[in-house]
């Protein structure tokens, strides 16, 4: 076989294999300081399949609301975003609401490099995301760098 062939043999194996990029099987966590309330710590839980397929995602924050520490999942509609949850509510989603997109959307598109997080920690890939999600990304990262 010539030259031309092995390498061309070699760049499409590269391609196929994403680079060695591939995730390993197994269920990782990550975690980071939130940026928008000190002392909070995001949390992200992702699940790889046998085929390296982000298949589960699981985002989360702690939060200390009336001096006892619990999730802002765990208060759902309690935590107040959403217009009518509380008297400062003024989000069309609740927070719990806005992270399930999220989630579901790294799953979508296998990974987290489409979010685009800006210098204040936002992104608009998530149409229905306005929440900062600069912890979250790292969170994320972390979790997706053990799975390597």
């Amino acid at each position: 076989m010539n030259l031309k062939k092995v390498l061309g043999l070699l760049f499409v194996t590269i391609l196929l294999t994403g680079c060695g990029n591939t995730l390993k099987e197994g269920t990782y966590e990550g975690k980071a300081d939130d940026t928008f309330h000190e002392g909070d710590v995001a949390t992200a839980k992702i699940t790889i399949d046998k085929d390296g397929k982000i298949t589960d995602v699981y985002l989360d924050t702690t939060y200390t609301k009336d001096g006892v520490e619990t999730t802002k999942k765990t208060l759902g509609n309690e935590y107040g975003m959403k217009v009518g949850n509380s008297s400062y509510g003024s989000a069309e989603y609740e927070w719990f609401e806005q992270v399930e997109a999220l989630e579901q959307a790294v799953i979508d598109n296998q990974g987290i490099e489409f979010l685009n997080v800006d210098e204040d920690g936002y992104t608009d890939a998530v149409s229905t995301c306005t929440i900062k999600v600069d912890a979250l990304y790292k969170a994320l990262e972390d979790a997706l760098n053990k799975a390597k």
